[in-house]
């Protein structure tokens, strides 16, 4: 895992505090957006559909966290998981302190 491109999802995962690899379709994709957007935390989207080489980044986010569905949604680099994920941290109250 020392692709050129494998570097350059690593960087991006880093890029933010909060970084979402998404579908425009998806709506659990739609559902980690709402969540930060309700608690007004700003984050870094990469719309998978719409790259050339989305699928390739889908795979290596694979390797990465063991997941391939989208969303994947990291906090600070760190994985949370998808969009129940992260509704579910929302209304358990651990999100928040997460992102400060």
């Amino acid at each position: 895992m020392s692709s050129p491109k494998t570097a350059e999802v690593k960087d991006i995962i880093t890029s933010d505090i909060v970084v979402i690899f998404s579908k425009t379709y998806c709506p659990y994709c739609k559902l980690a957006k709402e969540v930060f957007d309700k608690i007004q935390q700003k984050y870094t989207t990469i719309e998978l559909d719409l790259r050339d080489d989305g699928e390739e980044i889908q795979g290596i986010l694979g390797k990465i966290t063991g997941a391939r569905t989208v969303p994947r949604v990291f906090v600070k680099g760190n994985c949370v998981g998808g969009g129940s994920d992260v509704k579910a941290l929302y209304d358990k109250g651990e999100l928040q302190p997460l992102v400060k």
